[in-house]
């Protein structure tokens, strides 16, 4: 593709600029905003994967997936605001998720020790594991707010702050798992994935495509089950005091 054929793509940007100006939804400069950042953010990647890709420096891999955690966290901080102590324990969740990952796929090597994958891969696990945070985090967030009385109740008749709030947290885990789920029984039959449609499109065979996204589909499965289970039990704990008191709603 040329800078000339993007250029004319950009029709697609034309259309919902002008139908949100129509129907007056307001859309319009955030529509302007996302395009502009996109393509500054994605040209400037693609310099930088290319002149670490050239070099293949281990240094240039570790702070490249860094900058990727990073961006990650302070992302999913806003979402999780009422949980005191969030950025650390999003954190150390994206960075587990990421070291767990990685090793099996480099200690059984199922992809070769290279920044071309070990970047491409990195990149999927952990943006995968940030949209995951903050479904879970909206979600645990709104179970508290609407349980609050069930939880001081359990709390004032004796339970431990896990007990009181187990419910709540058992449903966010299984909310923020489910789209990844769900998406994955109708995988190839309702839609071709990004990096399968990207392999094949570059002139890979088939089946090779097919054998990359079914790697891909198996790390977002683990991606889905740690990131949801173990935020959740960095989180809960600092709902409470020290007294097993749960803690007022931030304003």
């Amino acid at each position: 593709m040329s800078y000339t054929t993007l250029a004319i793509a950009l029709v697609f940007i034309v259309i919902p600029l002008l139908l949100s100006r129509t129907l007056r939804l307001g859309l319009e400069k955030d529509t302007i905003t996302a395009t502009i950042r996109s393509i500054l953010q994605l040209l400037a990647v693609g310099y930088i994967l290319k002149f670490i890709f050239d070099s293949d420096d281990v240094v240039y891999i570790i702070l490249m997936v860094t900058l990727m955690i990073g961006a990650a966290t302070q992302n999913v901080r806003k979402k999780g605001k009422a949980i005191g102590g969030i950025t650390w324990k999003v954190a150390v969740t994206l960075v587990t998720v990421e070291l767990l990952t990685q090793s099996i796929l480099l200690g059984f090597r199922i992809v070769p020790p290279t920044a071309q994958y070990i970047i491409s891969i990195s990149g999927m696990i952990i943006g995968n594991s940030m949209v995951l945070s903050i479904l879970f985090l909206n979600r645990f967030t709104a179970e508290i707010d609407a349980h609050r009385d069930e939880t001081e109740l359990i709390l004032s008749l004796g339970g431990t702050p896990k007990q009181a709030i187990q419910r709540q947290l058992i449903q966010s885990i299984k909310a923020s798992m489910i789209p990844t789920i769900e998406s994955q029984k109708t995988i190839g039959l309702v839609q071709l994935p990004g990096m399968m449609s990207g392999q094949i499109i570059a002139g890979a065979d088939p089946m090779q495509a097919v054998q990359f996204q079914l790697l891909i589909i198996f790390l977002l499965l683990t991606t889905a089950a740690v990131t949801s289970i173990l935020l959740g039990l960095l989180s809960y704990r600092s709902l409470f005091n020290k007294r097993m008191q749960l803690l007022q709603e931030k304003q």
